[in-house]
Order: C-alpha cells, then structure tokens, then sequence
C-alpha cells in the first residue's frame, strides 16, 4: 500500500494539471529503508511530449547524487497521462527499474489544466510484473 500526505498528493496533480497536454513527471523521495515519501521533486519532461516522458539525464543524475547525500531513496515516482487511463503502458514497464518504488500515474484526460477529477493510482513494477496496490491517502504522517 502507497501511504502519501494530502499536500503530497495535491502537488502531484497539480503538476500533472499544469504540464498538460504533455506528461509531468517527478519524484517523491524520502529517508533510505524508511518507505515514507516526504519530498516532492518535480522534474521536466525532456520528451516534452503528451504521450512519452523522459526524465533529463543530468536532472536525473544530479537528483540521484542529491537523494545519496542526503540519505534518500526514490520512495514514488510518478508521471501523467494525458489521454489514457492512469495504468502503466508497455514503455512505463521497460523503464521502470527501481523495484522498491511506488510508481504512481495519474491521468488528466477527463480534466486537462482544470479542477476536475483525476484518477490517482499506484503500481508496483518488478521484473516486468505490474502489481496495483492501494493508496491511502493521510493528512500527516504518525509519529
């Protein structure tokens, strides 16, 4: 199960709003081995297209050497889709290479850039297996 705070989820559809019709993507990382997503690091779309995203690789790079001096890991990594049901496509699965992530997708196609519903969903991707798992949703978390 995805456990994320409200603000944290707010900031994940607000970007994915603000970036359509591209996809938005970006990371929440958070303290190594703990699984709580504490900060919420949106990044570009090098692709900038509305139906692939590409992370910058020096961006990527420099997130990476940020989260190991830090002592984080990559607890969600997430990414809109602009015209298709939040659920990971054949290229999402390639790619997706961190097996102790959430990888959360969240679909703006009845929204667009406005107030509106979205779909929110979270998958475990390990080895090529896609495995959706619950998210609760909290307005912190315990102590």
């Amino acid at each position: 199960m995805l456990t994320i705070t409200q603000a944290l989820y707010d900031e994940i559809v607000a970007h994915a709003r603000a970036d359509h019709p591209d996809e938005a993507c970006g990371v929440v990382a958070g303290p190594a081995g703990a699984g709580r997503a504490e900060r919420f690091i949106p990044m570009l779309n090098a692709a900038r297209s509305p139906t692939f995203y590409e992370f910058d690789s020096t961006d990527l790079l420099k997130l990476y050497r940020e989260m190991d001096d830090r002592d984080e890991e990559p607890v969600v990594i997430y990414h809109s889709h602009t015209a298709t049901e939040a659920y990971p496509s054949r290229t999402d699965i390639s790619y997706a290479n961190e097996p102790g992530a959430h990888y959360v997708l969240v679909s703006t196609a009845e929204c667009g850039n406005d107030e509106g519903p979205v779909s929110f969903r979270s998958f475990r991707i390990v080895d090529g297996e896609v495995t959706e798992e619950p998210v609760e949703i909290v307005t912190s978390y315990p102590a």
